[in-house]
């Protein structure tokens, strides 16, 4: 997105709005929010006067969050936006005010708006805010069956306006923030309240409003992910590592990566790229001299601090093999890979083809994606878990895997259907 060269009619104040753009009715290309960028909040005294602010609006919150992914250490938010009727817009330096639990008061009860909120909710929390109920535009896309969820692209169907997103990969730590850049930000919440409004009727006409509910209160909810077990397996062409030695090497450079990445503040893959970890995974060599000579070791950044990384190969290399990390990282809970089910279990395979085929006739009647319907771990697990008890079973450990009442109302009797034809079928053979 450029810099703003005249300001776009407020979507507030259009007389029409479109339902979805055509060839011959080209979108309106937002170039800057109808009140233009609001002054940045980057102190405490600014924040005191946004919180006055935010408490005299009204209605739901529309809000966003952009980070620093790919540039930075982990996930935090960088740049917070909010919006509200009444009250405007407002970019908070999240850098600078790293405690907004000041807002909660002000914004009380009101619904947040976001755009793909699983993403956004957890910087939210780490700011110290607790929104007390969410709406998300992109799950709402997804429940109605639009094929395209992206903001820009619902936006466009939506309300007839175009967004840019060129500034979506941005290094948000930047300070200060470029002026195009608060653009982009700030028309990310500017019609995030419309966009609901729509979305909302959409939701209702359809029948699922009462399905979103349940999905953006799993979502706002959600507790954070467990640790991954073995993180370093998940090393960029580490599969092609199939020997032990070279797997320590790997864990050795990942977890020395991971201390001086942590440290410095800095994404990890700017700090070593994995393929020189996996190179040299595949090489073990035994001097820094060795080291330098491969060829993913030669760029200038790496070759300056492969005196750095030597010792963690080192250290990989004179382990002893009781200490070793396995070929395989530790089994999951779960079920072993469908494929190898007909020789372990036939009859949870019979029944995964049944539960396939009626989640396919579900997502053609209901035109919702079959991951919104019923989590595939969760499908595969029921049918390879059943030991009989029909829709009773299902429904009670469906719900043990955090399916949502309308899910479960959805598919637990048909999949009990699903499971007593694969019976039926399996005995006649």
């Amino acid at each position: 997105m450029t810099a703003p060269q005249e300001k776009a009619t407020a979507p507030e104040d259009k007389t029409t709005a479109p339902q979805e753009s055509t060839e011959a009715e080209a979108p309106t290309l937002l170039r800057e929010p109808a009140d233009g960028i609001p002054d940045v909040i980057d102190t405490p005294e600014a924040l005191a006067a946004m919180v006055e602010t935010f408490a005299a609006g009204h209605g739901p919150i529309a809000a966003d969050a952009e980070r620093a992914s790919g540039f930075r250490y982990g996930q935090r938010t960088y740049l917070a936006q909010f919006k509200r009727a009444g009250a405007g817009i407002a970019l908070v330096d999240a850098d600078a005010l790293s405690d907004l639990s000041s807002l909660n008061p002000a914004f009380g009860d009101a619904e947040w708006v976001f755009h793909a909120a699983s993403q956004d909710l957890p910087g939210m929390y780490e700011l110290g805010l607790e929104p007390a109920s969410v709406f998300d535009t992109e799950l709402a896309a997804r429940l109605l069956g639009w094929p395209k969820v992206g903001l820009a692209a619902v936006v466009e169907r939506e309300l007839g306006f175009a967004l840019a997103k060129e500034h979506s990969a941005q290094d948000w730590s930047t300070r200060p923030l470029p002026h195009e850049w608060l653009v982009y930000a700030a028309l990310d919440v500017e019609v995030l309240l419309e966009l609901r409004d729509g979305l909302h009727a959409h939701l209702e006409e359809a029948g699922k409003l009462a399905w979103a509910l349940e999905e953006f209160e799993a979502v706002r909810t959600a507790p954070p992910p467990e640790p991954r077990v073995d993180p370093w397996r998940r090393t960029s062409g580490s599969h092609q590592i199939r020997d032990t030695r070279g797997l320590a090497i790997v864990r050795s450079l990942w977890e020395a990566r991971d201390a001086d990445a942590r440290r410095r503040d800095i994404a990890p893959g700017r700090v070593l790229r994995d393929a020189a970890i996996v190179a040299a995974a595949q090489a073990k060599p035994t001097s820094y001299e060795a080291l330098v000579s491969i060829r993913e070791w030669q760029s200038r950044g790496t070759k300056r601090r492969a005196r750095f990384w030597y010792p963690a190969i080192e250290a990989a290399l004179a382990l002893p093999d009781a200490e070793l990390p396995a070929k395989r990282g530790p089994r999951g809970d779960g079920p072993p890979q469908p494929r190898m089910w007909k020789e372990k279990r036939p009859e949870a395979a019979a029944r995964l083809a049944r539960a396939r085929e009626l989640m396919a006739a579900l997502v053609e009647e209901h035109d919702v994606p079959a991951e919104n319907l019923l989590q595939p771990d969760a499908l595969r697990r029921t049918c390879w878990e059943y030991r009989g008890g029909g829709e009773a079973w299902i429904r009670e450990f469906l719900a043990g895997r955090s399916a949502r009442a309308w899910q479960v109302d959805l598919v637990a009797a048909r999949l009990a259907e699903a499971f007593a034809d694969a019976a039926v079928a399996a005995s006649e053979d």
